[in-house]
This record gives structure tokens, C-alpha cells and sequence, in this order.
């Protein structure tokens, strides 16, 4: 991953640590930090997606709901 801007200071003028994978300089604010992911959030998750609005796609991009969610425009 690479970071736009200095977590700490907002600058970007960064660089790659020399620390490790995921690590990058500040030569603004002379700090140093660590960027990592972490993983997915599940759906229905605190802080994940929400699994009510969120649309279901295929790898044929077609959009599948949990049924009974159609379209907000669908009249039953």
C-alpha cells in the first residue's frame, strides 16, 4: 500500500522506510509509521457493509439482492 499523505503531519513528502514491508519516512514531521490491511469487514458487521443496501455483484457484474430487496422503483 502506499500512502498519500503523512498520517501524522498531512504532508507528502514521503518515502519508503527502509524498516521493513509497509513502512514508510516523513522528512516533514520526522516521524516514521507502518501501513498494513487488515482485512474485511464482515456484512452486518458494526462498521461493515450494510447487508440491506448493499448490492450483490457476480463475477458477470450482474446485480443480485437478497430476496425480496428489489429496486426502490419496483412496484409488487
Amino acid at each position: 500500500m502506499t500512502p498519500f499523505h503523512c498520517p501524522y503531519c498531512g504532508e507528502e513528502d514521503l518515502r519508503p522506510s527502509g524498516s521493513g514491508p509497509g513502512t514508510w519516512d516523513c522528512a516533514s514531521c520526522a516521524r516514521a509509521f507502518r501501513l498494513s490491511f487488515l482485512g474485511l469487514l464482515a456484512p452486518g458487521r458494526p462498521g461493515g457493509p450494510d447487508v440491506r443496501t448493499t448490492a450483490h455483484r457476480t463475477s458477470t457484474g450482474a446485480d443480485h439482492r437478497p430476496i425480496g430487496e428489489g429496486d426502490p422503483g419496483e412496484h409488487r
